[in-house]
C-alpha cells in the first residue's frame, strides 16, 4: 500500500473526551466510547498500511486515559507523535508535516470520530489522490470533512486559514485548496460522532466495532449509572 495514514486523535480522558456526549451521558462513559471509537480507527488503518506507514499524532496525556492498555497496544506498530501548533487547525498543518516526513504521501488523515471507517473506503481515498495527484476531502453530514488526503504537505498549509467545527467547516477547507491551486476530490460521506443521535446511527450503521458494541451496553443502563461505568485505563 503506498503512502500513510494520519490519526489525528485526543487521549480519551474522562471530562475532556466527547464534551457534548458527556452532558447526555457522563463523562467515563462518553471517554470510553471515544477510547473505542480510536481502537476502531486504528485497527481499519492497520488492516490497510503496513508499520512504518501509520502515524498517530496525539494530544493530551494518555497516562489518565480510558483503556490506556489497549490504545498503547494497538499503537506499539505506530509513530506515535504529539501534536505540534496551538489551534486544532495548527495541529492538523503539523500533523500532516510529520505524516510526510515520517511515512511518505499520500497521507491519509483520519480522526477519531468516525469508527465506522472500513478499511476500503480508507484505501479507496488514498488511491484516488494517487491517481489524481491531487487532495481528496471527504465531508462529513454536518458539514465538517471526515477525511483529508494529501499528496504533499504544503497543501495541508491552507487549514490554518479555515474554521473549524462549523457548519460550513467542509465548504471552507474544499474552497482554500482550491485556491491555493489544489481543487480537491470528493470522497466519501460519513457521520461524524459528536452528539446521541450521531452515536446511535453509527453504532447501527458498524454494529460488529468496538464503539458499536460499548453504545449497547450503555443504552441499557438506568440514567443514574451513565457517569460511571467500571472502564479501565
Amino acid at each position: 500500500m503506498r503512502g500513510s495514514i494520519l490519526v489525528m486523535a485526543k487521549a480519551p480522558v474522562p471530562g475532556q473526551a466527547k464534551t457534548r456526549l458527556a452532558a447526555r451521558v457522563g463523562d467515563e462513559a462518553a471517554a470510553d466510547l471515544a477510547a473505542a471509537a480510536l481502537l476502531d480507527t486504528l485497527d481499519a488503518a492497520a488492516q490497510v498500511w503496513p508499520r512504518g506507514r501509520r502515524v498517530l499524532a496525539l494530544a493530551g496525556d494518555l497516562s489518565q486515559a480510558l483503556r490506556e492498555k489497549s490504545i498503547r497496544r494497538m499503537a506499539a506498530d505506530w509513530h506515535v507523535v504529539p501534536q505540534g501548533g496551538g489551534i486544532f487547525a495548527e495541529r492538523l498543518v503539523d500533523g500532516h508535516r510529520q505524516a510526510h516526513r515520517l511515512a511518505g504521501g499520500p497521507v491519509v488523515q483520519v480522526g477519531m470520530d468516525t469508527p465506522q471507517a472500513h478499511p476500503d473506503q480508507l484505501r479507496a481515498v488514498s488511491d484516488a489522490a494517487h491517481e489524481h495527484d491531487r487532495p481528496v476531502l471527504g465531508p462529513a453530514l454536518d458539514g465538517g470533512w471526515w477525511v483529508l488526503v494529501t499528496t504533499h504537505p504544503h497543501q495541508a498549509r491552507v487549514l490554518a486559514g479555515v474554521p473549524m467545527s462549523r457548519a460550513d467547516t467542509g465548504r471552507l477547507t474544499a474552497a482554500a485548496l482550491a485556491d491555493a491551486g489544489h481543487a480537491p476530490v470528493e470522497g466519501p460521506a460519513l457521520r461524524d460522532v459528536d452528539e446521541v443521535e450521531d452515536a446511535e446511527a453509527v453504532a447501527l450503521e458498524a454494529p460488529g466495532t468496538r464503539f458499536a458494541e460499548r453504545w449497547r451496553s450503555l443504552v441499557l443502563l438506568p440514567d443514574a449509572e451513565r457517569g460511571s461505568t467500571g472502564a479501565t485505563r
